[in-house]
């Protein structure tokens, strides 16, 4: 096999393997921001009720109670955007599904545009890179925490499919 198309073929597996775990550190990240976006805009409401419970509450032992879900009603917002929680789980959650498709069409351009004409497999592989610089240039930076999931959960096998791993289907 030519040389070069060996070097086009190594590189097509390690951004398959690249895509796979910014894929998978999009995916940890979408869940758990989509966990505590809930959470944020269902407290605020929670101790904005216990807050304006008072009117109905006359009884000044509730004071301390009621001033604590005023309190926190107010600074839920804030405490949201500080940890900057505000960003767009569609922008995550698209930039997850695009990663996956170049993961399967590096993966494919690999096993199946190697047994082409070279030409084909560099103008194949030329075009999947553009793709991916435009992918890494829309994605939202990814919180490292997430790459570190990404990695157990691939090490772990998540992502191994049985006709890859030798493995029978049942």
């Amino acid at each position: 096999m030519d040389k070069r198309i060996e070097e086009i073929i190594k590189e097509c597996k390690r951004q398959q393997q690249s895509c796979n775990y910014t894929a998978t550190a999009l995916y940890c990240w979408y869940k758990e921001v989509r966990v505590w976006r809930v959470l944020f805009i269902v407290a605020p409401i929670v101790a904005g009720s216990v807050a304006g419970a008072k009117i109905l509450l006359k009884n000044p032992d509730y004071d301390m109670v009621v001033a604590v879900a005023a309190l926190l009603a107010g600074l839920f917002p804030a405490i949201f955007k500080a940890l900057d929680l505000d960003v767009s789980l569609k922008s995550i959650l698209d930039s997850a599904k695009l990663f996956e498709v170049l993961r399967d069409r590096f993966g494919q351009t690999a096993m199946i545009g190697a047994h082409g004409k070279r030409e084909d497999l560099e103008d194949e592989f030329e075009a999947l890179m553009d793709r991916m610089d435009d992918a890494r240039k829309s994605s939202p930076a990814i919180p490292e925490r997430h790459f570190k999931k990404a990695q157990e959960k691939i090490k772990r096998g998540d992502y191994t499919y049985d006709e890859d791993s030798g493995a029978k289907a049942n």
